[in-house]
């Protein structure tokens, strides 16, 4: 990926500087389709661009501390702000407003960038004659797996948002709210596309696990239908990455699941930016007193004695005589050379995703062997439990504490399962601040309002 990025950075650079998603100017197709889309190599430097974006660009998808994973970690009940910063600060107390810098930025902008970025893509591999067949259904896959993923997490912050598949810039200038069930409708449909379009192992990508493939398209799709609680083919989709175990498997070893192409990495971001592993070592370890978050109590009290999650996954500093615990699933906070990649999408998250399913559908005995599968590699004992609720109960607390401030799985956790407000009252004293319930999704920033006359605020803002 590093060689392709200066290609990338000079064609993204051309066609789709901007100062909103929407505020982009007429796209410059003929740029796309003669320079970028004129062969194999330059088509695939197109579409990695977008994930070395995601990782270096500081917000979205990568752990930096304007990541969704940073910010959804300070909202609900992950991480505690030492930052006091007029940015990070209203996350932490959940008091967002429409003018946050990050909201615009990194969560709304950011979003629409690669959604934009991934329909270009899709436009000049639609319009070129020199890229092979074979590469052009590749990229295609993961230009709608791309733009799924945005869609994905835009509709889960936001509620009804703009549904944007189109370069015309006229069209998305505006556009208008788009229900979050049609939005969800256009999640699944471009990710089955992607499921067959994509290759199923990752010789595309030399072996590396950096760039989507069909199993990555199924694990996003087993994760979609959960949220719209479709029991059936959410277990179906989780359960056809888990079966493909010569690809992925649960690794034994705790402090081994975030190396680079883990065989339990699904999709994982390269890190591109010289003497720097992955941003989430760099911002969550602590080699000092924390000058932006440190793990909550919250988060602490919720292992089990002897889960050894809590002893990979966790480290402590102390300063001053003040323990401060972190995350510490990436082991490198900085240095060469790279041994760590950005997990993204792996198959642990499979596993709870086939529990909650199978659950769901009153095959508690199924639920019970997925859940003790992620149990037993944590050095704890079976689920116990013969119940319905006790069983849902029983995952969301293994989601908790397995996929803690990975990519706001918490946050949106409570949020689908309508658990947002019970939690976040009993939270929020603890943070200092108050809860209301409207603030469950997050303001449209208001410079978008402003500049789209069919675009209205959330309720509550």
């Amino acid at each position: 990926m590093k060689h392709q990025t200066y290609i990338f950075f000079l064609f993204i650079f051309c066609l789709c500087s901007c100062k909103k998603f929407v505020d982009v100017g007429a796209p410059k197709n003929q740029i796309a389709s003669a320079q970028v889309y004129t062969d194999d190599r330059t088509a695939t430097s197109a579409i990695t661009g977008i994930y070395s974006q995601m990782i270096s660009s500081g917000g979205f998808v990568s752990g930096s501390q304007l990541s969704i994973g940073f910010l959804m970690g300070l909202s609900a009940d992950e991480l505690k702000d030492y930052s006091n910063g007029p940015d990070l600060a209203p996350f932490y107390t959940n008091a967002v407003i429409p003018t946050n810098a990050p909201l615009k930025n990194n969560l709304w902008q950011e979003g629409y960038k690669y959604i934009y970025d991934a329909n270009s893509a899709l436009d000049g591999l639609n319009q070129s004659a020199s890229v092979t067949d074979a590469t052009r259904s590749q990229l295609m896959g993961e230009a709608k797996f791309i733009r799924a993923f945005c869609h994905f997490y835009l509709v889960n912050l936001f509620g009804d948002v703009p549904l944007v598949l189109t370069t015309d810039y006229q069209a998305n200038n505006i556009a208008p709210r788009t229900s979050k069930a049609t939005v969800y409708d256009q999640i699944i449909t471009d990710l089955q596309d992607a499921k067959k379009l994509l290759a199923h192992d990752y010789a595309f990508a030399g072996g590396e696990r950096t760039r989507p493939n069909k199993y990555a398209a199924q694990a996003l799709l087993a994760r979609a239908y959960l949220y719209r609680q479709d029991w059936v083919n959410s277990e179906k989709e989780a359960d056809s990455v888990i079966a493909n175990g010569d690809q992925y498997t649960l690794s034994d070893d705790l402090n081994t699941v975030f190396l680079a192409n883990s065989l339990e990495a699904i999709w994982q971001l390269q890190p591109v930016l010289p003497s720097l592993n992955t941003n989430e070592g760099q911002i969550f370890i602590l080699s000092t007193a924390p000058t932006s978050a440190a793990l909550s109590d919250n988060l602490l009290n919720a292992f089990e004695p002897g889960d050894n999650r809590r002893k990979n996954w966790i480290d402590s500093i102390i300063v001053l005589s003040v323990t401060y615990f972190y995350p510490f699933k990436y082991k490198v906070q900085s240095g060469t050379p790279v041994a760590e990649y950005s997990m993204v999408l792996r198959v642990a998250e499979q596993y709870l995703i086939r529990a909650e399913a199978r659950a769901q559908q009153n095959n508690l005995d199924g639920a019970k062997a997925d859940i003790n599968m992620i149990r037993h590699r944590a050095n704890l004992p079976d689920v116990a439990g013969n119940d319905l609720p006790t069983m849902l109960e029983q995952i969301q607390h293994e989601r908790q504490v397995e996929l803690f401030t990975e990519l706001g799985h918490r946050w949106f956790d409570l949020a689908r399962t309508a658990s947002l407000d019970s939690v976040m009252t009993v939270v929020s004293a603890t943070k200092g601040s108050s809860w209301s319930a409207y603030r469950n999704i997050f303001p449209v920033p208001q410079t978008e309002i402003q500049n789209d006359i069919n675009l209205h605020q959330n309720p509550g803002y």
